[in-house]
């Protein structure tokens, strides 16, 4: 029988891979920071409620903000909140010795949603949406009694582009999922500080920090299939069309209300001439607005 030799890797190939896990990092760093900066998600003296899942996502959240807090000119205060719903089988150490371990303020908040909603969600239908009803009040309320003023979750660029498409194309809105808002309540502000941040960095991230991730299927629910349309969407397009996707990420905070038809928006009904030329008017007899003509090709209208 051949002896299998190990063969170590090399110095060279260790090197490049911390190379580009140092450059995962201090991505993750820059986008982050730059997300808090653009929406002022994090004030001096604030309270920051980071909600972990244990994904991979909220994870790379607490992680990275941790970071930003020892390099920040101001002072926040960072409270790690874990809500266990009571899901069979779900591994109620894991959160509590790894925040113990990482040295971070924790809470975990035990309520028993689970049973709710599996005595009002039929058999086979996606409980999500009430799941996440039910949770959102209850980490409101932990909210207050922790004395937090921002409620930090970890949602990243691809959420929001997957919510955007799902009100478009399912709810016939144009409506996504903002970097900052108000709650429901009007008490809590929620943050997205991953806002900037593709999945695929933040699943390369958990691999590089070996998290140790609980699965979200625990309580059996299939993930919305809708979503999962629009996700295999943005990867084609990602494949396909390289650039796309980011240029439709783009277009959420560059809108132009006077050419879209939201009357609540824009005063449509009151617009009147002026006669003072606006360089972000219409192009109206454009049939292609957005294209622009090859070098040495001259437009039909003019030849």
């Amino acid at each position: 029988m051949n002896a299998v030799i190990d063969t170590p890797v090399s110095e060279k190939a260790a090197e490049k891979v911390a190379y580009e896990n140092n450059k995962l990092h201090k991505r993750l760093c820059r986008l982050v920071g730059q997300a808090i900066g653009d929406f002022n998600m994090i004030e001096d003296g604030d309270k920051v409620m980071v909600c972990l899942s244990g994904g991979k996502d909220s994870y790379a959240l607490l992680d990275i903000l941790m970071t930003l807090r020892e390099r920040a000119p101001i002072h926040f205060d960072i409270v790690a909140v874990n809500l266990d719903q009571k899901q069979p089988n779900f591994p109620a150490d894991i959160l509590p010795a790894y925040l113990t371990e990482l040295g971070v303020a924790f809470h975990i908040e035990n309520q028993d949603t689970y049973s709710i909603v599996k005595r009002l969600i039929p058999e086979g239908k996606t409980t999500c949406s009430l799941c996440s009803r039910l949770r959102r009040g209850i980490l409101y309320r932990v909210a207050d009694e922790l004395g937090a003023n921002k409620i930090a979750l970890g949602h990243h660029r691809d959420d929001i582009l997957e919510t955007f498409f799902l009100n478009m194309f399912f709810g016939g809105k144009l409506k996504g999922m903002p970097a900052k808002l108000v709650s429901d309540d009007g008490k809590h502000m929620v943050i997205r500080p991953l806002a900037y941040v593709k999945e695929e960095d933040t699943t390369r991230y958990a691999e590089v920090k070996n998290f140790p991730i609980i699965p979200c299927d625990l309580c059996g629910s299939q993930e919305n299939l809708q979503r999962k349309q629009i996700k295999a969407m943005l990867r084609d397009w990602e494949k396909k069309h390289p650039g796309r996707v980011e240029s439709v990420f783009s277009s959420l905070s560059t809108v132009i209300p006077s050419h879209l038809m939201d009357r609540n928006l824009f005063g449509f009904t009151d617009l009147k001439t002026d006669g003072v030329a606006n360089p972000l008017g219409d192009i109206a007899f454009d049939e292609e607005p957005c294209s622009t003509p090859a070098a040495g090709v001259i437009p039909l209208q003019a030849q």
